[in-house]
């Protein structure tokens, strides 16, 4: 094994033999080269997201080290902060926008931040002295704020409307914005024809929550849809050819 190790190496070193001219012009060249320069973008990816991660989590961690060494009172203060000036920003700018969703959600936030708040203060007179509990209000600030999570609405949905008793109106609300995404999304007769079937959907025995029923009454207004298609003029809203055969819906199937 060695000595086919020396000469494997000492063919493609000496000059004479030219073995690693060979290697790159027979095959490194044309075979391995295209093959392997995908993958080499692939992973220099990879390396620039796993040092810019690394780099990130090492200053995040410095950051907790400092905070951690603060004082109870300047923790306090960090904590109200993580969870009020840039919420504020984004409050103001969105009030200052025609958009109601961003309305919405910094309102959504405010209500669930506000019980935090309140959490916060009455458990903090017995609790505040132990490591980690202003941390873990700052995590689940950035949980509850951030829309990548969106755990305000979740908590909101949750457990704040349950409690006040206000599913109808939720339901309600989300109907709006349903209806109003819908009309910002199809044009007028797209719109027509899907909210007819929303109607023709929901117009039934409520009490009846069996699935097998549901699934029927689901078919029921793909039906519906593919009736009223046929009354829109010279044009196929669904990108669809009127002779082409559709395929039967599931409860998946997009209606738009």
């Amino acid at each position: 094994w060695l000595g086919g190790l020396l000469f494997v190496f000492f063919w493609l070193y000496y000059p004479l033999t030219c073995g690693s001219l060979l290697f790159y012009e027979h095959i490194t060249e044309p075979y391995l080269g295209p093959r392997l320069k995908p993958m080499q973008r692939q992973m220099n990816n990879a390396v620039v997201y796993l040092y810019q991660t690394m780099a990130n989590v090492v200053h995040l961690y410095l950051v907790w080290i400092i905070f951690m060494f603060l004082p109870v009172g300047l923790k306090r203060i960090v904590a109200i902060a993580v969870g009020t000036v840039y919420p504020f920003i984004c409050s103001v700018t969105a009030a200052a926008t025609e958009e109601i969703e961003d309305d919405t959600y910094w309102l959504t936030y405010w209500a669930v931040y506000g019980c935090l708040f309140l959490l916060m203060d009455i458990c903090e007179t017995w609790l505040g002295r132990i490591p980690g509990f202003y941390t873990l209000v700052i995590l689940t600030t950035i949980y509850l704020m951030l829309p990548m999570f969106r755990g305000a609405d979740k908590v909101f949905r949750k457990i704040l409307v349950p409690l006040a008793g206000l599913q109808e109106l939720l339901i309600l609300r989300d109907s709006i914005q349903i209806k109003k995404q819908m009309l910002k999304d199809l044009e007028a007769e797209r719109a027509t024809v899907v909210r007819k079937s929303i109607a023709k959907f929901f117009d039934g025995d409520d009490d009846n929550a069996d699935p097998a029923v549901l699934n029927a009454e689901f078919m029921q207004s793909w039906s519906t849809i593919s009736n009223l298609k046929s009354a829109i003029k010279g044009k196929m809203p669904f990108g669809k050819s009127s002779k082409a055969k559709e395929e039967p819906p599931t409860e998946t199937t997009n209606l738009v």
